[in-house]
């Protein structure tokens, strides 16, 4: 038989097999540390996917903490005073691409402009303002997609010597189809690219408008041909901050509209004393004229009513016709060059009207002293008339009216006016 081993519970304080009670404890500790010891082995060899995952989480992170490589620069630097309107801001990106440039004033005002096609840069699409606080905020980003922003505050100069357009015609007003937007500036302009680019004109229904100038001091914007009834016309003139001539800076921000009225043009025929008015170009009245005599021709050509007076004076000592009239009181009289060309009532013609021509380069249409009468021509003509209507002269000896002599651009061909 085999030997049996008996178990044998020990009874506590007291000792089994010469064993006491201490070093039962002992043993008892040492084999409850290696259990420990063991679970917490085995708990780290059961999990070795999950450790993975946790060391491939880590590195994730470091990376995306990593800084961008992007660097955004502004110009000019933060906190600089006295900057240009025009050339000096400037946003550029290195090691990256341009995502978002937004630059405005202190009022929320945004300047437009666009990121180049590499991302590497940005340019405003038109001037800053003068003596205006901007803000710059610009963002880029690296190849891994990590983002870097760059912010700017600066101020524009404040400039001693400045300019503005005085303009025609006026805001809100209705003016006939021949009315071209015409600006006159206070100095004379030696950068007209730069303020050419800061007049905007819109339409409805659209058509393209173009500028000219005449000398350095007006710029004059129509359609190739005269306007349509009804059209609508805005203009933005953003001359703020522009630089017209060097040190000469602009101060004028206004938006101007005005309406294109019914479409009136005359004709006159200074051999057949004749001046057909038509509307929407069919005759609403032929009326006997005189025009100028000889030596004192009226011009030929197209011209546009500047300016309309019940009754005024005409004296040849303003015109260079020294002496030879000077009558105080001649009604309803319609300005066509800046020369002194009118369309004018005349008492004093006689039997001219329709039959010769008497006058000293003007166009005359029977009328009586005061313009009382509403039924004769002129009277019929100025009531029926506004700013903007055209006069076409033809048939006469002078030659044609030069262009700038009031706002008679329409005789300038469109291909030379866009020159």
């Amino acid at each position: 038989m085999g030997r049996t081993t008996l178990n044998v519970r020990p009874i506590p304080g007291a000792s089994v097999g010469g064993r006491s009670r201490g070093r039962d404890r002992r043993l008892a500790l040492i084999t409850g540390g290696m259990l420990v010891a063991l679970t917490a082995c085995g708990g780290g060899a059961g999990s070795g996917s999950d450790g993975k995952a946790g060391a491939d989480k880590g590195a994730t992170a470091a990376a995306e903490s990593k800084q961008s490589e992007a660097v955004v620069t502004i110009a000019p630097k933060t906190g600089a005073k006295g900057v240009d309107t025009s050339g000096a801001l400037k946003v550029t990106a290195a090691k990256g691409k341009l995502t978002e440039v937004t630059v405005k004033d202190t009022r929320g005002r945004k300047i437009d402009g666009a990121i180049s096609a590499d991302g590497a840069g940005w340019t405003p699409a038109t001037h800053l303002a003068a003596s205006t606080a901007y803000q710059v905020h610009a963002v880029a980003k690296d190849s891994a997609g990590r983002t870097a922003a760059e912010d700017s505050t600066f101020t524009t100069l404040s400039p001693q010597n400045t300019f503005i357009g005085n303009f025609t015609p006026e805001d809100g007003s209705t003016v006939g189809v021949g009315m071209p937007f015409s600006v006159n500036f206070t100095r004379g302009i030696t950068k007209p690219d730069d303020v050419e680019k800061a007049i905007r004109i819109t339409t409805v229904p659209a058509v393209e408008v173009e500028g000219h100038w005449f000398g350095n001091d007006r710029l004059d914007f129509r359609p190739e041909k005269y306007w349509k009834a009804g059209t609508k016309v805005t203009v933005e003139m953003n001359l703020d901050g522009v630089e017209g001539r060097k040190g000469v800076y602009g101060k004028q921000s206004k938006t101007v509209s005005f309406t294109i009225g019914r479409d009136q043009v005359s004709v006159v025929d200074a051999k057949k004393h004749t001046m057909k008015v038509t509307q929407g170009g069919k005759v609403v009245r032929t009326i006997p004229v005189t025009t100028g005599k000889p030596g004192y021709a009226t011009w030929n050509g197209q011209m546009v009513m500047s300016e309309k007076f019940t009754v005024t004076r005409m004296n040849g000592d303003t015109v260079g016709y020294d002496g030879e009239y000077d009558i105080k009181d001649v009604p309803h009289a319609i300005r066509l060059t800046n020369s002194g060309t009118f369309v004018h009532g005349n008492y004093w013609g006689g039997d001219a009207f329709g039959n010769y021509n008497a006058s000293h380069g003007c166009i005359g249409l029977r009328d009586v002293r005061g313009g009382y009468d509403s039924s004769v021509a002129a009277a019929w003509f100025f009531n029926h008339s506004m700013v903007g209507d055209v006069v076409v002269v033809k048939n006469s000896t002078d030659p044609t009216v030069d262009p700038s002599n009031g706002l008679n651009g329409w005789n300038i061909p469109w291909a030379e006016w866009k020159k």
